[in-house]
């Protein structure tokens, strides 16, 4: 896998909307003004890609604008890193535009850079994987950069820093806090705090041995659902097919699958069908580990460490569950194709 370098001082920083165009739409300006505000304080220059702010229904209607903003950021030379705006549903329909057009996959393949994004980005994660190029499931535009409170979440930003030259991760450890999703995101609730609560459990080892290593692969369980079935969109499946989207049983082999639950906080009997589905694959039968996100608000929390030990059905199989990435705040950042070691016995990430 090709690693991008990290990003410095000076550096230009592409902002994409591959799913949703809601960062263009008025009850995003003030999100905007923030995350400009704290990428320059990095000493970060955004360039917001032509398409980024053309808003939801426009970015809707035009998967081959999402999609050249993404070519284009990557043929221009001086940008070094590109963040996602938020996720959405459909950035699958980006995949003809750009798996097909030799000189994206040569670009990417030759001139690697760092990108971010969770949710429906597991869509790009996934291809990007394929082409040979390590990405961040971690934190994007709207979400981290543009938090309203009057700072980044300290967890999150931590995350965010870790793109910077001289900041990389060592290891991840649990959060000492986690916060409920917000009711209110519009700019009068700018400076306002999200509901904070003390973290109780930290890292929960559900089953399996305390250490185990394996390089991370993953993403939002229910993107990774969409794309085995018809569920969501009709063609989903057959267009990720199509590209060898979803990796195959030989590449699971020996991986950490990370997984989390999206905003949409499924019911326990959707969540049941999504774990068979991996399982379904054969992905369970030759990973070395499993790290599963804290849920968003802690929905059905009890309700989902049931049903991974009882669908996996192997206890030898290590569950590490209660991580914070993905939907929940806050988030750390995992790097896809990256060596990582679980050591439950200090209730670290190694990575």
């Amino acid at each position: 896998m090709q690693q991008a370098r990290k990003l410095k001082k000076g550096d230009k920083v592409a902002i994409v909307s591959l799913s949703s165009g809601m960062l263009g739409e008025e009850f995003c300006s003030h999100n905007i003004e923030i995350g400009v505000k704290r990428l320059k304080e990095y000493g970060l220059e955004p360039v917001f890609m032509p398409n980024a702010l053309k808003g939801i229904a426009y970015v809707k209607e035009n998967p081959q604008a999402r999609a050249k903003d993404l070519k284009d950021a990557f043929l221009d030379d001086s940008i070094a890193g590109i963040i996602c705006a938020i996720g959405g549903d459909d950035t699958y329909r980006l995949l003809p535009y750009l798996m097909e057009d030799a000189e994206f996959v040569q670009t990417v393949q030759k001139n690697p850079k760092l990108f971010t994004g969770f949710s429906d980005t597991t869509i790009n994660h996934l291809m990007f994987y394929k082409l040979g190029l390590s990405t961040y499931y971690g934190p994007n535009f709207i979400c981290d950069l543009g938090e309203i409170a009057k700072e980044m979440l300290p967890y999150s930003k931590k995350a965010f820093e870790s793109y910077l030259e001289g900041n990389e991760y060592s290891q991840i450890v649990s959060s000492e806090i986690w916060y409920e999703e917000r009711e209110d995101f519009s700019r009068a609730a700018i400076g306002t705090d999200r509901v904070a609560h003390k973290e109780e459990r930290g890292f929960e080892l559900l089953q399996g041995n305390e250490v185990f290593e394996g390089e991370l692969l993953g993403g939002c369980l229910e993107s990774l659902y969409d794309i085995l079935t018809t569920n969501r969109y009709k063609d989903e499946k057959e267009v990720c097919e199509k590209y060898g989207l979803f990796p195959g049983k030989e590449e699971w082999t020996g991986k950490i699958l990370f997984i989390e639950t999206c905003e949409e906080k499924p019911v326990p009997e959707l969540f049941e069908k999504e774990i068979i589905a991996l399982k379904d694959k054969g992905v369970f039968d030759v990973i070395n580990g499993v790290l599963v996100g804290k849920p968003q608000d802690e929905a059905y929390y009890e309700e989902y460490k049931d049903i991974l030990k009882r669908v996996i059905d192997n206890e030898k199989l290590p569950i590490v569950y209660n991580v914070n990435f993905g939907h929940a705040t806050p988030r750390c950042a995992l790097q896809y194709g990256t060596l990582a070691k679980v050591d439950m016995k200090q209730k670290k990430i190694y990575v």
